[in-house]
């Protein structure tokens, strides 16, 4: 990867199926230049989508100085709480809020500090600003982590038919004390979690079943917490008509990565007699994101170029000489000829 100071953003909001709602979220981090959305996915089935957005990162970035990246991903967070009821919510994937979950991750060069001050700030502004309570994780001061969070919030348990999860929390108290906002929930709009940790490879692996005492039980025994793979955070989660996911979160991919928990869920679900398919990353690979943000920032660089350039063209049309803009550079002023640029020669004494 090159020598880059970059940080992306990974915001997961509880809509999929709204496409208005979506429109105005996307169309709210458009606002700084700079900011790419390098990529959205979004699952119909758990009623979920995640945006992925990537900028570059100030050396001297500070929890009390808000970054580019936070303040896009601030407005989108705004925009999803003026769109979205989450009380109307219903999905077959956990969530807290309407915006669920928000984690920063350094690309490049940059240092996981940096990251951490990026997310302590947003935390800090959709607390403050929007009035949701926010929890820290992996940025916290005390290093608590994503699932911990969760697991006390009763973010993993359904409350509908065992399989889904409705509507706002059953109650305005909170269970932990939030880092930021008000210490009590609007149902409307849930809580929201944002961390900051190193890159965490997203993995799902759909098995043909629907028995989920069972696909609950091959989703332990995958999972680090229930003495299968170290390392790896998993799930089962219905997922459309006949399907279960093993879903999975891979905190040091570069240890363990996809292949070796597809084995494990092919080895697991073989001796409960399912079979399993091809598991899917829901993002880009750091490389692409890269590459992706790269690619962004090269068309808007181009579009700026090209812009002033049809603006200094539109100066010589009107005005028959050199736009100010054109001035003191090393080429020659032009005139216009019928419509033909015909260099300026000076006269000599």
């Amino acid at each position: 990867m090159l020598k880059l100071n970059l940080a992306c953003c990974k915001v997961y909001i509880s809509e999929s199926r709204n496409k208005a709602a979506l429109e105005l979220i996307e169309q709210a981090s458009k606002h700084f230049s700079g900011v790419s959305l390098v990529n959205k996915f979004q699952d119909e089935a758990y009623n979920r989508v995640g945006y992925t957005l990537v900028s570059n990162v100030a050396p001297t970035q500070s929890a009390n100085s808000p970054s580019c990246l936070g303040k896009a991903v601030f407005f989108m967070v705004e925009a999803a709480f003026k769109a979205i009821n989450f009380e109307l919510h219903c999905g077959t994937h956990p969530r807290l809020g309407i915006v669920d979950h928000i984690c920063v991750h350094p690309l490049g060069q940059t240092p996981l500090e940096q990251a951490a001050c990026i997310a302590k700030s947003l935390a800090a502004d959709i607390g403050s600003n929007l009035h949701v309570p926010t929890y820290l994780y992996g940025a916290h001061q005390e290093g608590r982590t994503l699932d911990s969070v969760r697991r006390k919030l009763g973010y993993f348990k359904p409350n509908l038919d065992g399989t889904q999860w409705k509507g706002g929390p059953t109650s305005n108290l909170l269970p932990l004390k939030p880092d930021g906002g008000p210490s009590q929930a609007v149902q409307s709009k849930g809580v929201v979690v944002v961390g900051a940790t190193r890159w965490v490879d997203n993995y799902n692996v759909p098995i043909s079943s629907t028995d989920m005492s069972v696909a609950r039980r091959i989703a332990r025994r995958v999972s680090g917490r229930g003495g299968g793979i170290q390392s790896v955070q998993a799930m089962a989660l219905a997922h459309g008509e006949g399907v279960i996911e093993v879903a999975c979160n891979l905190l040091d991919p570069n240890v363990v990565g996809a292949d070796q928990v597809q084995l494990k869920v092919e080895e697991l679900a073989g001796e409960e007699g399912i079979t399993v398919g091809r598991g899917y990353y829901t993002d880009f690979s750091q490389e692409k994101i890269v590459e992706e943000f790269m690619k962004s920032e090269t068309l808007r660089h181009c579009a700026v170029r090209c812009s002033e350039g049809k603006e200094e063209e539109e100066e010589e049309r009107r005005h028959g000489f050199q736009s100010p803009k054109q001035q003191g550079k090393a080429t020659p002023p032009l005139y216009l000829l019928n419509n033909v640029k015909i260099p300026q020669t000076k006269e000599t004494d």
